[in-house]
């Protein structure tokens, strides 16, 4: 065997192995054991008083952007208190630009800036829900919050966040969500609060009362 055809040899096992690295990277998203990708994990607040309350959101819905200002002021009341978690439901059907908005908050997680993100889209929603160049605004928010711009671009196109949001809109089927947004507390899906501060806060309450009624 001539030392020529060995080093060929070598160069294409090198390369096949390198290809079969670079495919796991592309694809790797976290999966459940049965294979499916996992819902999302953005969450604050440690849950002290035992309350999760859990938002299925939409960036273009204009009742998400109406409940945004006082949910955020609610949450940051009770701090650790109470663990607040977002996740994905566009309703592409009606928000034809939302998916842009939940791919740019999922590759901006990937370099820790999920919620900069989220509240960047939400604060304006007016300026990008209806734009011809939602794409390149995705990447003039990313920019702005001193994201790698390269690799944001890379993940806003992937198939680990596209998986990503996916499991998130599958898990809301699951508890029969057909809007947005959707409020589940504990496990349980609430009739909506007004969008207020007030009566956000009176929900959270009861949630925490019972919480320790039944400890």
């Amino acid at each position: 065997m001539s030392k020529r055809f060995l080093i060929i040899l070598a160069v294409l096992v090198l390369g096949f192995f390198g290809f079969i690295v670079f495919q796991s990277k592309q694809n790797n998203t976290t999966k459940n054991s049965d294979g499916s990708a996992q819902t999302t994990n953005h969450v604050m607040g440690a849950g002290n008083k035992g309350v999760t309350i859990v938002e299925y959101g939409d960036y273009q819905c204009p009742s998400c952007g109406a409940y945004y200002a006082p949910l955020k002021q609610a949450v940051a009341k009770y701090g650790d208190d109470i663990t607040f978690q977002f996740r994905n439901f566009p309703l592409t059907q009606i928000h034809p630009n939302a998916m842009a908005g939940h791919r740019a908050a999922e590759a901006a997680d990937k370099q820790g800036k999920f919620w900069d993100m989220h509240d960047m889209l939400y604060e304006r929603q007016q300026s990008w829900t209806t734009a011809n160049n939602v794409a390149q605004i995705m990447e003039d928010y990313a920019t702005e919050l001193g994201l790698n711009i390269d690799q944001f671009k890379s993940d806003y196109q992937s198939s680990a966040v596209n998986s990503s949001i996916n499991a998130d809109i599958a898990a809301g089927g699951d508890l029969k969500i057909t809007g947005t947004p959707t409020f589940i507390i504990n496990g349980v899906k609430i009739e909506n609060p007004s969008p207020s501060v007030d009566e956000i806060s009176k929900v959270i309450d009861a949630a925490i009362a019972k919480q320790q009624g039944t400890q």
